[in-house]
């Protein structure tokens, strides 16, 4: 008998909202004479498992830049407002298996990293979404509230996602080396959906953890799903400020 099945196909979507709050256009700001988008992009391409990359907009300034590089992309309402909306109004018209949500604010994104993560779901047909962590190794991003952090089970399975330090360690008074005494991950925000899952977590309506952190994840295990967690090496790192761009600016400069 022949146990051979075709390969899925793996597209990457990146969302691609012009209106940010604490920095307008931030995709098209300049990084090395390049917008940020394409930065993303050009990473996003590289990854071996996707078959494809498309940019979900909906503004024609960021359409046009994308197109300008020689991009794909796909124009969606702009009574959309999150990025997973976004991802899933364009995944509708795809012709894919595995649909990739790759943040557009993230220029400095790994295609390797992607690649694990899409293996996850490659690798055991019972997982319907995964999304990649790291360990988290110093107080102050411990500390961050921006910084998402997770706790997973010994399948490397979430358990849950908070701004907050999770776990608390009890026994430890000084918070300064919690994370020398446990292992706390730090939430990376790329997924890896089933489309078709995808379609339906999109049609929930906003669960209550989810508005308390502000974490949309968090409707899926409110729901009963689980989400595989994958442990990184890689990191990536948003533009969310003109400081966070400055910063960025300094990193690609050393590297």
């Amino acid at each position: 008998m022949n146990n051979n099945k075709l390969a899925p196909t793996v597209i990457g979507v990146i969302p691609a909202r012009y209106a940010s709050k604490r920095l307008p256009g931030k995709l098209l700001l300049e990084l090395r004479g390049k917008p940020i988008i394409e930065h993303v992009y050009e990473g996003a391409k590289k990854a071996r498992l996707l078959s494809d990359v498309i940019v979900a907009t909906d503004d024609e300034r960021v359409s046009a830049a994308v197109t300008g590089f020689g991009g794909s992309v796909v124009m969606t309402p702009l009574t959309i407002q999150s990025g997973s909306d976004r991802v899933a109004y364009a995944a509708k018209n795809l012709q894919a298996d595995v649909i990739v949500n790759i943040q557009g604010d993230e220029p400095l994104i790994k295609p390797e990293m992607i690649d694990e993560t899409v293996q996850a779901l490659l690798d055991d047909d019972l997982v319907v979404v995964s999304t990649p962590v790291r360990k988290i190794s110093s107080r102050e991003e411990l500390s961050d509230s921006n910084v998402v952090k997770v706790v997973i089970d010994e399948n490397e399975f979430a358990l849950y996602f908070s701004r907050s330090i999770i776990p608390f360690l009890r026994s430890e008074p000084n918070q300064d080396i919690w994370h020398k005494r446990h292992h706390y991950y730090k939430h990376i925000g790329l997924y890896v959906y089933r489309k078709q899952f995808l379609l339906t977590f999109t049609q929930w309506d906003s669960s209550p953890l989810e508005q308390a952190e502000q974490l949309e994840q968090l409707r899926i295990l409110e729901h009963g799903h689980r989400i595989r967690c994958v442990v990184t090496e890689y990191d990536s790192f948003a533009v969310d400020t003109p400081e966070d761009l400055e910063r960025l600016k300094t990193i690609m400069t050393k590297h």
